[in-house]
């Protein structure tokens, strides 16, 4: 259940494997695990957080 992929900055890690097999159809990892906090203004952003909120939310910290 374990597989071992290639990170851009970390090198080698292990992360969870794909965990349904299916013969014709085989499941892969694409891409390795986002860093902490790469997606949090996407997040955001899509949540209808302005520019102005976002920054002041940087600004204090908070994210």
């Amino acid at each position: 259940m374990l597989a071992e992929i290639e990170h851009p900055t970390e090198g080698k890690i292990k992360q969870i494997g794909i965990p349904m097999k299916f013969s014709e159809t085989p499941g892969r990892i694409k891409a390795p695990p986002p860093g902490f906090g790469e997606h949090t203004e996407m997040v955001l952003k899509t949540l209808k957080f302005t520019r102005e909120e976002i920054e002041k939310l940087k600004e204090e910290k908070i994210i």
